[in-house]
């Protein structure tokens, strides 16, 4: 079999356009952080509501849980799926530690995005709609990479195991959606009032 038809090119672009879609909601928190800081008694444009703001996020302290504001590490976090999946387009193969390390990252950040949206629920009682985009595009990379790496080997060497790997990769839309369904619900749960406009903008 050929490299062209073993290379994961569907991966390969969802990767792409997970990374251009998460580092422009990084590039835009950014953005609306620093007119925060030159203007702290004006409203953000991304200030929909009371339940739907960047303003309380940006000024918590979640929103700069290592020191700095938390979008820093999507501008630079998101260039490594982008920069990956550029390479395998190209047709670059990479060794088994590499994955390692990309898997390790991808685990890193999806930690960290479920650890923000408990706090979003659970602490600050809003949601940021730049971190929504977020969520949105880093689970499903998750998701999509946890399959990738169960398949190309970097878990297993395993046949068996590689082989019922790639049969997951199309169920990874269908688990994206329960994922978004069971944040939605326990917004529902919380009683927040922005369900609705939550939906929205997941959906």
């Amino acid at each position: 079999m050929s490299e062209q038809r073993t290379r994961p090119v569907v991966y390969a672009v969802w990767l792409i356009i997970a990374s251009v879609i998460g580092w422009y909601a990084a590039f835009q928190l950014t953005v609306e952080k620093f007119a925060l800081l030159e203007k702290p008694q004006e409203a953000l444009g991304c200030d929909l509501s009371p339940f739907i703001q960047c303003s309380v996020n940006l000024q918590s302290w979640q929103g700069s849980v290592f020191g700095f504001p938390n979008p820093i590490i999507g501008l630079t976090g998101w260039m490594a799926p982008l920069v990956v999946g550029v390479a395998i387009l190209a047709g670059a193969r990479f060794p088994r530690w590499f994955w390692a390390a990309f898997g390790a990252g991808i685990t890193f950040a999806f930690g960290l995005v479920c650890w923000l949206i408990a706090q979003s629920l659970y602490s600050l009682f809003v949601l940021c709609p730049w971190c929504m985009v977020t969520w949105a595009v880093t689970i499903p990379t998750f998701f999509a990479t946890m399959v990738h790496l169960a398949r190309n080997g970097t878990f297993t060497s395993n046949a068996k195991v590689r082989a019922r790997a790639e049969k997951l990769m199309p169920w990874v839309p269908l688990a994206t959606v329960i994922a978004y369904a069971l944040i939605i619900f326990l917004a529902q749960l919380q009683g927040l009032d922005f369900l609705g406009e939550m939906a929205k903008i997941l959906f």
